[in-house]
């Protein structure tokens, strides 16, 4: 005969496990305790979760990996004299450059990488539509057309439309220039937007050089964006030689800065 002191009871509440428990209380509270604070434990595991994926930071650019500028401190530059800052740090020298796309006048995808073994000069610029801007890619179209193996991206959030028909105007024929109206991968790896000032949005002035190797050579941030960059360190660092057989004409002379 079976000792009906020792028969365990099952019972079933609110469609948790079963919490079985018999005649004897210590056995009861056990079981009790043991389900109430696991799922305390449960709880608090959950509240741990969901609070470290609120503290997890945001890509500047959604898929892209690479810097997260949202956490770097910008750059402080000089917008139409006022203080401006952008969007991160600048690059540093002997880095990779991070590869990026832009778009052309055709509207067709351009990447870094398109340009592999050549040296490569990216100027950058807020826009076409003032004047320094537009000094600083006449003075590079001239210089660049003594240079061997190397290239000149002129880069702004400039339409491609407008920036064709700028070069069309202009006759320049020995810069590309780059649209980066849609490039994500530009703005969250170069740091180079304006984060905020009269111009937020849009890109700070800069110079960065690029070797065969792929590897930053000089770089840039010109500190008033109302002024020219440095034209000759860039290029006699980049090609250790100075262009020679050119004069360069009256509108590459230095002008007063405009903004």
């Amino acid at each position: 005969m079976h000792n009906l002191s020792n028969v365990v009871f099952c019972l079933s509440i609110h469609n948790n496990p079963y919490i079985c428990f018999s005649k004897n209380l210590l056995t009861f509270n056990a079981l009790t305790l043991y389900y109430f604070y696991m799922k305390k434990i449960s709880a608090i595991l959950w509240m741990v979760a969901i609070w470290m994926m609120g503290l997890m930071p945001v890509r500047a650019a959604a898929g892209v990996p690479g810097r997260d500028l949202q956490s770097e401190k910008g750059e402080t530059v000089i917008c139409r004299g006022v203080e401006a800052h952008t969007s991160g740090p600048m690059l540093q020298v002997g880095q990779v450059a991070p590869d990026f796309h832009a778009v052309n006048a055709k509207m067709e995808e351009v990447s870094l990488s398109d340009f592999k073994g050549k040296k490569v000069i990216l100027n950058i610029f807020p826009s076409l539509d003032t004047p320094t801007c537009a000094l600083s890619v006449r003075q590079f179209n001239v210089r660049a057309a003594g240079l061997e193996n190397t290239v000149v991206l002129c880069i702004s959030m400039d339409l491609p439309f407008a920036q064709s028909r700028f070069c069309s105007t202009e006759g320049l024929d020995n810069v590309i220039p780059l649209s980066v109206f849609r490039s994500r991968d530009f703005v969250a790896h170069y740091g180079l937007q304006l984060a905020d000032g009269p111009l937020e949005g849009l890109m700070a002035r800069a110079v960065i050089v690029v070797d065969e190797s792929g590897k930053v050579s000089y770089t840039q941030l010109v500190e008033n964006i109302s002024h020219e960059p440095d034209y000759e360190a860039a290029l006699k660092l980049h090609n250790k030689q100075k262009v020679k057989g050119y004069s360069f004409p009256s509108f590459c002379i230095k002008s007063k800065p405009q903004p």
